[in-house]
């Protein structure tokens, strides 16, 4: 199940190594457990440093009935005693114990995952990284949905071009905007919270250019080139900012059908839709001619690649006009 539906039972395991998405799960099951138990007890074992017997010990029946959660973490290290104990404790689980194993991947300890998985009653949560830009932007989506507060499509996708790839501080600058806002969220508060980490990148570039500012996306161009960025990933942003038009020019459908068909998020389409109103098939076009030649061009065929990418976005820019 996911991270998010992560549920108590006699046995939990976290598999995965997004180490932001296994504290959360933890987290969460600590609190259903002391939602109906206030007194249980936490225990945390390391798995790569455990002592033979510590957990027979700890899940032996007490006299006073007490509950405990017993979390496990670094069993991709663990020892061959929390193996031996681990796996003859599944055998027979403390009715009064959650018991949570934390795994971040590999094979070390595979007998005993396959013994949890084995089970039928263990919850198991995944717990993978979020690789794709979509991915942590439904994440900081669900963030705000849950907290009840509003963000722009846009301050989405600029609060996850901002922030980078790394979850934990993602979902900090979540928690910090939500804590500081009381309006919906939108992208020139992202700007003034972040607008330092937010470079002149590609993919402001085009969504300057997209947009017919042309005198912006040059301006953007021109100042990221100069500050030393590579012209041949600004080429490579740019065209996947066209493809996305061109994937939802003329294409008719709701914005989550569209989604699944063309394997974008529902915003992302909106966003692309928006874009696309600008262009006829025939301007799409040589928006496309205009970035294959800039892209052959930074990739060596010309002796100055900056006119080439400077072409582009002026073609792009112009649109139909």
């Amino acid at each position: 199940m996911s991270w998010r539906e992560a549920k108590p039972s006699a046995v939990v395991l976290l598999i995965g190594p997004e180490e932001y998405l296994a504290s959360r799960a933890a987290e969460s099951i600590r609190h259903q457990v002391r939602a109906v138990q206030p007194d249980a007890e936490l225990v945390r074992f390391d798995a790569g440093a455990y002592e033979a017997g510590a957990l027979a010990l700890q899940t032996s029946p007490s006299l006073f009935g007490d509950w405990k959660i017993i979390e496990a973490s670094g069993l991709a290290q663990m020892s061959d005693d929390f193996l031996v104990d681990a796996l003859a404790y599944l055998t027979d689980p403390a009715p009064d114990v959650v018991f949570v194993l934390s795994h971040a991947g590999g094979n070390r300890g595979k007998k005993l995952l396959d013994a949890v998985k084995a089970m039928g009653s263990a919850t198991i949560v995944e717990c993978s990284p979020l690789k794709k830009d979509a991915e942590r932007a439904e994440f900081v989506t669900t963030e705000f949905r849950l907290a009840r507060r509003r963000i722009e499509p846009d301050a989405v996708r600029a609060l996850v071009a901002s922030v980078g790839s790394r979850l934990a501080e993602l979902a900090a600058a979540c928690q910090q905007l939500i804590a500081d806002t009381s309006d919906e969220v939108t992208v020139e508060l992202i700007e003034k919270y972040y607008g330092g980490r937010i470079e002149a990148t590609g993919f402001k570039v085009a969504d300057a250019a997209l947009a017919g500012r042309t005198a912006q996306a040059l301006s953007m161009l021109r100042h990221a080139l100069a500050t030393g960025a590579d012209p041949v990933p600004i080429v490579a942003a740019l065209a996947m900012k066209v493809r996305a038009v061109a994937k939802v020019h003329g294409a008719r459908g709701s914005s989550g059908q569209l989604a699944g068909e063309l394997g974008m998020a529902p915003w992302q389409v909106d966003q692309a839709r928006r874009e696309a109103r600008r262009f006829s098939s025939a301007a799409l076009a040589r928006s496309i001619r205009a970035l294959a030649d800039a892209d052959a061009q930074v990739k060596g065929e010309a002796r100055d690649p900056v006119y080439a990418v400077e072409r582009a976005v002026t073609v792009m820019a112009l649109g139909d006009d």
